[in-house]
């Protein structure tokens, strides 16, 4: 297989998984694009490489930002931006973590608190407390053991630890 389509499968192949995260298509092989490019690349050369919009790399480039797995970069003498993908893909899946218990399990426990706090007393209301309950107290579990995972990588010892273990 030669580089081009070995770029273009690993592009395709992480767009398809993006949906499956939670992120569209097109955020996924901007991201996936930016990976895998050894120089920093403008909208307009991720515009050319994709065959996408402006406005599509534009608004996506900029959630990459706000996720914090993308980062611009300054290029002397330049006037457009460039955009970089963290390369350590540890420090990514911490971030993608971090962000996505922001987004989603945050929320969640919020609400699952709230009605937790509630105490429904009518007909049926024993059933749903105790559902809720069990629920939130999953979520509250879930979120201590990201929280230990996300400190680890924090803590120098520890997630160079980690790191040795994952790699092969």
């Amino acid at each position: 297989m030669e580089l081009k389509q070995a770029q273009e499968k690993f592009i395709s192949t992480w767009g398809a998984f993006g949906t499956q995260w939670g992120i569209n298509r097109t955020m996924a092989q901007i991201h996936a694009l930016l990976l895998i490019s050894e120089e920093a690349l403008s909208a307009e050369d991720i515009m050319k490489k994709l065959n996408v919009s402006r406005g599509n790399v534009n608004m996506n480039v900029r959630d990459l930002l706000s996720w914090g797995i993308v980062h611009k970069v300054l290029k002397f003498g330049e006037r457009k931006e460039f955009f970089a993908a963290e390369k350590d893909i540890y420090k990514t899946a911490i971030q993608i973590m971090k962000e996505r218990r922001k987004r989603e399990l945050g929320p969640v426990l919020e609400l699952l608190e709230g009605l937790k706090l509630a105490e429904i007393n009518e007909q049926g209301g024993d059933h749903f407390n105790k559902v809720v309950g069990e629920i939130h107290t999953f979520g509250e579990s879930t979120n201590k053991m990201l929280d230990k995972m996300i400190k680890a990588d924090e803590h120098w010892f520890t997630g160079s630890l980690m790191k040795f273990f994952v790699k092969k």
